[in-house]
C-alpha cells in the first residue's frame, strides 16, 4: 500500500521545496507538480510532491490520520 501524506509548502528552490510536516520540516522534490506554489498543500510520497490538492482536503485527511493513530 502507498500512502501519500498532505504537506504544506513554505519555500521554493528550484525543483525542490521546503515542506512543513507535523512540526518539522523538510526538503522534496518538486518536479512532478511544476505549477505548485509557496503556500499550497501537496501529497508527498517517497520524497516528492506527486499532487496539489485543496487546503480543505489535506486538513480533512490530516485530521483522519491523526485520529487512527491515536486510536492506535
Amino acid at each position: 500500500m502507498c500512502l501519500g501524506i498532505p504537506v504544506k509548502i513554505k519555500s521554493i528552490k528550484g525543483n525542490t521545496a521546503v515542506i512543513s510536516a507535523g512540526g518539522a520540516q523538510r526538503t522534496i522534490g518538486i518536479e512532478l507538480t511544476p505549477d505548485v506554489k509557496v503556500g499550497n498543500y501537496v501529497l508527498l510520497h517517497a520524497g516528492f510532491a506527486i499532487e496539489v490538492i485543496s487546503e480543505s482536503n489535506a486538513k480533512e485527511t490530516l485530521k483522519l490520520l491523526n485520529e487512527m493513530f491515536e486510536k492506535g
